[in-house]
């Protein structure tokens, strides 16, 4: 940034659970993948931290 500010970017994208195991609002680490359908470029690597 110009300013030297700090910039937080949060965006929503469609990631593939291969095994199902997470739950809305998880915090999830995803890695680029190839095209597994029309918006899904991504897969789920490892859940950081789960909701209760």
């Amino acid at each position: 940034p110009l300013y030297h500010k700090v910039i937080k970017k949060r965006k929503k994208v469609l990631a593939h659970d291969e095994r199902n195991e997470c739950q809305i609002g998880d915090r999830v680490r995803i890695s680029e993948t190839r095209p597994l359908s029309k918006l899904k470029r991504w897969k789920v690597d490892e859940i950081i931290e789960r909701t209760e």
